[in-house]
């Protein structure tokens, strides 16, 4: 009978310390959370209570199990949110940057069409001047996501263009009516007045703004698909395993040992396995923003198209007022010769400049610093674009750093039971891989629906950006109609306050989920990361598991 009752005293004891062992280091910390000292054991106390943790000697009521389980919840999620903030502000930094950039182009090609113009045209121009204004206006709305048709605000720019150069130029002694100047605007693709100009442009302008528009809300959509998965809450069984591995050592009176590696990123696996199949949507979307912005450097480049933009709306009236006889007598066979006037207007001298073609001439001299600016632009986007193209199967491994997890520390790590070898192996990224993951409970059958959303999202997007590489215009809905969700993907608190392109929701009618495999409820998302997107992520982590 002695020798038994001996062998139960080493058995119990082999499941935990002694139970005379202070628990001053765990009411210190648990002070030190914030957290009242009522109740809070002196020395270890029999662990058969605990529900998470293992049941050895521990210093851990069932309510301190409680109340650090959620405070593990809470802190998991708001490091994922901190670093969904973390992508987001790269993203938007690149947005910004870009966007800068092309409307400092777009200003740049205005003011210089403005001076240009007001020296060779005169008050020609001065009273023409909002035709002008307007083309830029409604290429400003179009880029920044207004329901703008770009290829009518070009077409009306050449026909309003050709009213008012036509009357202009026009013997004084006929009156044109607006019905008869109607009809002269309605013969600018047949007449051809201001010869290949309106036709050459067109393609050139139009693969420029479609892609800059896109590029621009890629960068929106991949923000608002960050700021969304980043929200999704923990599960049950994630909250149980997040429990086990960041607080449980501190109940088993073994604070100072690190989780094993590998455990630590099953548990991260896990419960980022629905982050994860984001991954090869992400690539794809992050694939085809790196092929618009190597577009912007394609022969015309997007700079020498906006920049030369009052270089060619010159040559085009060039060509008119060298031609203005002949078109003259075409638009009299087309819409009939107009009323005579009674009088003859002023403004001889006028006429004369207006007809001067020399006056007219314009020479494109761009910036030097404008084409390696643009250079600049596009090798620093991809350079960040590039480094947070792995980010969903990343993040487990930020998470599970060699700051808060053992590395190839063999039997000297937290293992969720206690301090030694952890020894399953490590699984693969994505719901499907956590079939037989021990530590975490997932049913692979049932993903996340707002993930799955935001998959498609990721697709439609990507799909749109394709079209954009082939110059075709992408059908988005306008902003000022709708902004889903509570604030833009490009939004990162008070970094936000500039104003940019608006958001822009792809229309979608419906959403694909996920064809699961055969229905199986199974316990339980290796790449090297980049430390620019996930440096703040570290030291986050690293707050979380420090004990």
């Amino acid at each position: 009978r002695g020798f038994v009752g001996l062998l139960l005293i080493v058995s119990t004891r082999s499941l935990g310390s002694t139970p005379s062992r202070s628990c001053s280091d765990v009411r210190q910390f648990y002070s030190g959370k914030g957290f009242t000292l009522n109740g809070v054991p002196q020395t270890e106390i029999s662990g058969e209570h605990l529900r998470i943790c293992p049941q050895g000697y521990t210093c851990c009521t069932s309510a301190m199990e409680e109340t650090l389980s959620n405070l593990s919840r809470r802190e998991f999620e708001g490091l994922v949110r901190e670093a969904g903030r973390s992508l987001q502000a790269s993203l938007n930094t690149q947005f910004r940057s870009f966007d800068t950039y092309f409307t400092d182009l777009l200003n740049s090609s205005e003011r210089s069409l403005q001076e240009s113009f007001l020296a060779t045209l005169g008050s020609l121009y001065s009273k023409n001047a909002r035709v002008f204004q307007d083309l830029y206006a409604d290429l400003r709305r179009y880029y920044r996501g207004s329901a703008v048709n770009l290829e009518e605000t070009l077409n009306d720019f050449w026909a309003r263009l050709l009213e008012r150069m036509f009357k202009a130029s026009s013997i004084p002694q006929y009156t044109l009516t607006d019905d008869y100047l109607e009809c002269v605007a309605k013969q600018t693709e047949t007449l051809r007045p201001f010869g290949d100009v309106p036709r050459d442009l067109k393609p050139k302008v139009t693969r420029a703004f479609v892609a800059a528009r896109s590029f621009v809300q890629g960068l929106t959509v991949s923000g608002e698909v960050v700021r969304k998965v980043s929200q999704v809450p923990l599960s049950p069984e994630c909250t149980r395993a997040m429990m086990k591995l960041v607080y449980c050592p501190h109940c088993r009176g073994l604070a100072s040992v690190k989780p094993c590696a590998n455990y630590c990123r099953n548990v991260m696996k896990g419960c980022l396995a629905n982050q994860a199949d984001l991954d090869i949507e992400w690539q794809n979307l992050v694939d085809t923003l790196l092929q618009v912005a190597s577009s912007f450097s394609a022969d015309p480049s997007v700079d020498v198209v906006i920049y030369s933009l009052p270089l060619r709306i010159s040559e085009a009236i060039l060509y008119m007022q060298g031609n203005t006889e002949v078109f003259t007598s075409k638009v009299f066979q087309a819409c009939g010769t107009p009323r005579v006037a009674g009088t003859q207007s002023s403004g001889s001298e006028e006429r004369k400049k207006r007809v001067n073609p020399a006056s007219t001439a314009m020479e494109y001299k761009p910036s030097p610093t404008i084409g390696v600016r643009l250079e600049m632009q596009i090798s620093d986007v991809s350079s960040k674009l590039r480094e947070m193209q792995q980010y969903w199967v990343q993040l487990p491994a930020a998470l599970c750093n060699s700051k808060v997890a053992a590395g190839a520390a063999g039997d000297k790590c937290w293992n969720g039971m206690t301090k030694a070898r952890y020894l399953p192996e490590v699984m693969g990224d994505g719901l499907a891989s956590q079939i037989n993951n021990p530590e975490v409970e997932i049913d692979i059958t049932k993903p996340d629906m707002t993930i799955r959303q935001q998959i498609m999202q990721l697709k439609i997007m990507t799909n749109r950006l394709r079209n954009a590489l082939n110059g075709n215009d992408v059908d988005f809905q306008d902003a000022s109609d709708d902004v889903s969700g509570s604030g833009s993907g490009m939004c990162t608190g008070e970094s936000c306050a500039r104003s940019g392109p608006r958001v822009i929701v792809p229309k979608t009618d419906s959403t694909r989920y996920y064809n699961p495999p055969e229905n199986k409820k199974v316990k339980g998302t290796g790449t090297q990361t980049h430390p620019s997107i996930l440096l703040p992520l570290l030291s986050l982590a690293t707050l979380l598991l420090r004990r």
